[in-house]
């Protein structure tokens, strides 16, 4: 059966699911909790200095749904703890003490100075918490103050600051990235050059999430007035996705430890993070939806699936599929598809037509001697994906490979069974090769 042990960093927990900084990790009950569900781990929400933050008396949070109502995307507004130091911290203790096989790191947010680090660490290791998440991240209320996203746009800042934790703190370090960046390989190169022993991301992405068209006021707000806030949710798994595999195959990174988190709400979501590269994976927008319970049925399905495939511990898929993600120019130019439709499932209902005519290639005709009758014309077809994208029907319109030798109706040219790229093409002016 599946061993869905988890070792990062020497943090051992008994699987890869943990708790993100978040308002379901702000105090002991919800740890505790948590842990009875059977979590394997918990970042604690964000620790800060005294005297402690303060959070709007108002809505933090708002989301996007989609036509059914599910939850595609989650705004908030909520600053770090607002709680005690102190407080935090006896309450670290107790959980650590009560749960010693569970994970429990703890996420740091301080000015950006020496000493402030040098104060705050020492207490943070003397909870007998496993490891630190430097918050480098937030992008909303504490980025005002220069702390959060503020750092995390500025690499310089990210290696200077892990230094420091890495002189004063004996624990892991795992710096949490902004996905408000550009190219999210420098700051992990930055963070990496200043000793960190893993990162972790996304952490939540800019977003305004409406208007309220009546009253003229963005939403959600608090006395007329509201603020930009930090994204999350399924909708941004994709961009979390993306910028894991760029820092997993970029070469000063390759190797460097993740904990993946970005929209995961079930087993398979956590099982692309880690054949990505990633160790562990952190969950909070779902937790917020379903509540705690829904670690169950994420951890009967990656162990099914492991089962099912024969994997045996965490390690024998992690980075599998990374392979597969590369460049633009390096895909095969000579690999042809056409997307076929499946008569036997198709039910008529047309939305394959009218993209692939409004928006694409007119590649699908509508009718056969007569009747309503959807079909590929693969003379006109570039085998795009769109049709297949946009159909109701799961499996009903597929991709065909043509093989070595078969005439593209569309170009009338034989398909090769060379690979060829970009950096060769004759139509690239700067083309390594004729």
């Amino acid at each position: 059966m599946a061993d869905l042990h988890s070792n990062f960093l020497g943090i051992h927990s008994p699987n890869p699911f943990w708790l993100a900084s978040a308002p379901p990790t702000d105090k002991e009950y919800n740890v505790e909790r948590a842990f009875q569900a059977g979590w394997g781990g918990v970042v604690w929400k964000t620790l800060g200095l005294d005297p402690h933050v303060v959070n709007v008396c108002g809505p933090r949070y708002s989301t996007l749904r989609g036509a059914d109502r599910r939850i595609l995307g989650l705004n908030n507004i909520e600053l770090i703890t607002d709680r005690s130091l102190e407080t935090n911290l006896e309450e670290i203790a107790r959980i650590k003490q009560r749960w010693p096989d569970r994970a429990v790191v703890v996420s740091i947010m301080v000015p950006c100075e020496e000493e402030a680090w040098k104060w705050i660490l020492p207490q943070v290791e003397a909870t007998g918490a496993d490891g630190i998440e430097l918050n480098f991240g937030c992008p909303h209320g504490m980025s005002e103050r220069g702390m959060g996203a503020a750092v995390g746009q500025v690499p310089e800042y990210i290696e200077m600051v892990t230094r420091w934790c890495k002189q004063y703190c004996r624990l892991p370090v795992i710096v949490k990235l902004t996905p408000n960046i550009t190219d999210i390989r420098y700051p992990a190169r930055a963070a990496k050059a200043g000793g960190a022993d893993a990162v972790s991301l996304i952490n939540t992405i800019n977003s305004v999430m409406g208007v309220d068209l009546d009253q003229m006021l963005m939403t959600p707000h608090t006395g007329n007035q509201g603020s930009h806030g930090g994204y999350c949710g399924p909708a941004v798994k994709p961009i979390a996705l993306n910028m894991v595999a760029e820092i997993s195959r970029d070469a000063p990174t390759r190797g460097l430890p993740i904990s993946g988190i970005g929209g995961i709400s079930t087993w398979r979501d956590a099982a692309e993070f880690i054949a990505l590269g990633c160790g562990t994976v952190q969950v909070c927008t779902a937790v917020m939806v379903h509540g705690f319970q829904i670690v169950r049925d994420m951890i009967s399905g990656l162990e099914n699936y492991m089962d099912e495939k024969g994997f045996r511990t965490l390690e024998d898929f992690r980075g599998m599929a990374l392979g597969s993600v590369t460049d633009w120019r390096y895909l095969n130019l000579n690999h042809v598809e056409k997307a076929v439709i499946d008569q036997t499932s198709c039910i008529k209902c047309g939305r394959c037509h009218l993209v692939c005519e409004d928006t694409s290639h007119q590649a699908i005709s509508t009718s056969l001697m007569g009747e309503r009758h959807f079909a590929v014309r693969e003379e006109d077809c570039v085998g795009c994906n769109l049709c297949a994208s946009v159909c109701p029907v799961e499996n009903c319109i597929s991709l065909r490979h043509l093989q070595p030798g078969e005439v593209d109706k569309r170009t009338g040219i034989v398909v090769s069974d060379q690979y060829a790229n970009w950096t060769t093409h004759p139509n690239n002016p700067m083309a390594t090769t004729a």
